[in-house]
């Protein structure tokens, strides 16, 4: 709104233009497209006053193409940190400055996308900081054999793994692994539905939750949300399990401590294994809780 009543201040002290000047925009040198003052005005309007939406569509397709998101860094298999990535998005501001510029001079010309750094949530120093202290731990284990519903546990596993949620901050798990899917690589297998044996796609990763929730509890955080299945199973002690379903429930805590923590996940053979990574600052209240059947 603001852009559009400064624009149109701008533009109306100017006289209409209707030559065919226009801007170029590049990227690296290498042209982009060409833009027009035509193609943010409003239609059939004497005064070339911008159309923000047009103009933020325009803003936002650019983004999609350019724009490259951080990437946090992690811990890999061997136990070494993986360095993060810095990301990049289109700096708006120097953009536009530069759109008012060309709108203003009403020549042609040409402009390179500015872009701005954009640095991930999680770096190599955050990661090295709290991966010392053990304050969380809970093993389950599975059948392997059962090749479907490991694939589901190994995908939820690898979601969840590296993970870091900082103080005052809710985790969770549905928002986590996202949406399972076939797409994703998740594949029918046994689930309980309305208290039925049934099959569905992702059956398997309630493992994967029940275990996290115990190794949570474990921990001493604050749940926000849980649910049980309604019929005992397995892999858990009576009560003791956290279902979830991406239209139903979900199973979320916070982080309730002054210092952030660290999910470190992984299967080995038949055994699901989760701890929870804090740093050696951090004052935390440990809880008992019961081992799971094996």
């Amino acid at each position: 709104m603001i852009l559009s009543c400064i624009l149109g201040i701008i533009l109306t002290a100017q006289p209409i233009n209707n030559t065919t000047d226009h801007l170029m925009i590049t990227k690296h040198g290498i042209h982009v497209t060409t833009i027009k003052q035509e193609d943010f005005s409003f239609p059939y309007s004497t005064i070339p006053i911008i159309d923000s939406k047009k103009y933020n569509l325009f803003l936002d397709n650019l983004d999609k193409q350019f724009s490259i998101e951080p990437q946090n860094a992690t811990i890999n298999l061997s136990g070494e940190i993986v360095p993060e990535k810095i990301g990049s998005r289109i700096h708006r501001q120097a953009f536009t400055e530069q759109l008012y510029a060309y709108l203003f001079s009403h020549k042609s010309g040409k402009l390179e996308i500015p872009m701005l750094p954009v640095y991930p949530k999680v770096d190599s120093e955050l990661l090295s900081d709290i991966r010392g202290m053990r304050i969380g731990r809970y093993i389950t284990s599975f059948n392997p054999s059962n090749k479907k519903r490991s694939n589901n546990i190994s995908l939820a596993t690898e979601a969840i793994n590296n993970y870091v949620i900082f103080p005052g901050e809710n985790f969770s798990f549905n928002k986590a692994v996202g949406k399972r899917t076939a797409s994703k690589g998740y594949l029918r297998a046994p689930v309980i539905i309305r208290g039925e044996f049934s099959e569905d796609i992702g059956g398997g990763i309630c493992q994967v939750s029940s275990t996290l929730f115990n190794a949570v509890d474990n921990a001493g955080l604050k749940i926000i949300q849980r649910f049980s299945h309604t019929r005992k199973v397995p892999y858990i002690p009576p009560g003791r399990d956290a279902t979830v379903s991406w239209y139903g429930p979900d199973f979320v805590f916070r982080n309730n401590y002054k210092e952030p923590i660290l999910i470190r996940a992984k299967t080995l053979g038949h055994l699901l294994v989760i701890d929870l990574y804090s740093s050696d600052l951090i004052e935390y209240r440990p809880k008992k809780v019961p081992h799971a059947p094996y």
